[in-house]
């Protein structure tokens, strides 16, 4: 089976939010889709789209994956690790559909036929204030969910985190966390999102401040580059010692750098992302890689539904994992994307899917109702170095 046409497509979510999908057809008439979202950067998403089709079009499926490497120093950056991660996940979908056989049982045994999830309510929270989060925290608990995230430190930067106004913005972020406990109660876990804001100094006292939240997890305090790691390790000292996990890599590219990581001792769980890491195949000997180095595995999912059921597929093959993340509240205009078999959400929980390949269909008159807006650049091409 060869591949007969790449292109890419980019559906306009929110004033804040596009979602980039790559489409893979072949000569046996089989296409698969692949997620590549990275907020700012799609007309560069669009051109190294076009550069690989260039390259991939007319060759073997199994030819065109050996090519798609993940490289962490690629020239192209995280932009062109999407379209190599993009790309694989279309692929891979591809050869599980003409196998007549789940995505999943291509990859591994099954290891769980339904994924607890996690619902991130960050973007649905569009009121800033620790009653916005409350609300969607209560409305995601009203819709089944059990555990419940936010990244509340809005205009913090490592530039600015030791001055008056960074120091407001840290304690405003704060009372939103406390707000986000006292709604969701005590048993339910919570986790912080802190998207790389803070220098050493200014994450220990957001942990000590955040101390009467019991968080299950306090996430990307700093980016994680090696002149990081020393107070990476002091940081999860200080996290576990409160029972405190630090969990931090969702743009890290390959399992070489993620091992790194783990070898580091810098993390207690891991946030692949399908998007970046690599694909489908990279993202399972990542988890594989972080079972045996003792660290938890959650995937991180913040996009859409194409990226959901990916993950689904690999949550359901991995060795042990953690919850998965899901975008709570976002758009409607993510389940209407879906033109069928997007995976079925019960008591905050998928099921995994059984269907060939991905067992997703798109709408693809929605998708082109949709098109590419100007969005910002995402936080993660602003601050994770």
């Amino acid at each position: 089976m060869r591949i007969e046409a790449i292109s890419a497509a980019v559906f306009n979510v929110s004033p804040r939010t596009n979602w980039s999908l790559v489409r893979v057809e072949t000569d046996a008439g089989l296409t698969g889709w692949g997620e590549m979202s990275l907020n700012g950067w799609e007309p560069l998403l669009l051109a190294a789209t076009d550069l690989r089709a260039l390259e991939l079009t007319g060759l073997e499926l199994s030819e065109a994956q050996s090519r798609l490497r993940p490289a962490p120093r690629s020239p192209g950056g995280l932009v062109a690790n999407a379209v190599t991660s993009g790309l694989q996940q279309a692929l891979a979908a591809i050869e599980a559909e003409s196998n007549s056989i789940p995505l999943w049982a291509l990859l591994c045994t099954q290891q769980r036929a339904t994924v607890p999830l996690y619902a991130n309510v960050n973007r649905a929270t569009t009121e800033r204030s620790p009653a916005g989060f409350a609300a969607i925290a209560s409305a995601a608990m009203a819709a089944g969910f059990h555990a419940f995230k936010a990244a509340p430190f809005d205009g913090v930067t490592p530039a600015n985190c030791a001055s008056a106004e960074g120091q407001a913005r840290i304690a405003a972020g704060i009372d939103c966390v406390l707000a986000l406990r006292d709604a969701v109660g005590r048993d339910a876990r919570l986790m912080v999102d802190c998207h790389w804001r803070f220098d050493e100094a200014r994450a220990l006292d957001t942990l000590r401040a955040l101390a009467p939240a019991n968080l299950f997890w306090f996430e990307c305090p700093m980016s994680e580059a090696p002149e990081h790691w020393p107070a990476y390790r002091r940081i999860r000292a200080a996290a576990n010692a409160v029972g405190t996990r630090v969990a931090a890599a969702e743009t890290q590219v390959g399992v070489a750098a993620f091992q790194a990581i783990f070898d580091a001792g810098i993390v207690d769980a891991v946030m692949p992302d399908v998007k970046y890491c690599g694909g489908p195949r990279e993202m399972l000997a990542i988890a594989e890689a972080a079972a045996q180095s003792g660290v938890l595995f959650s995937p991180h999912n913040p996009t859409g539904p194409i990226c959901t059921t990916y993950s689904v597929h690999l949550a359901a093959a991995v060795p042990d994992c953690d919850l998965l993340e899901f975008q709570f509240g976002e758009s409607p205009l993510y389940f209407d994307l879906v033109a069928g078999g997007h995976p079925a959400l019960v008591d905050g929980a998928f099921s995994v899917p059984t269907e060939p390949g991905l067992g997703l269909s798109i709408d693809e008159d929605l998708l082109a109702a949709h098109p590419y807006e100007p969005v910002p650049f995402g936080i993660e091409t602003q601050l994770a170095g």
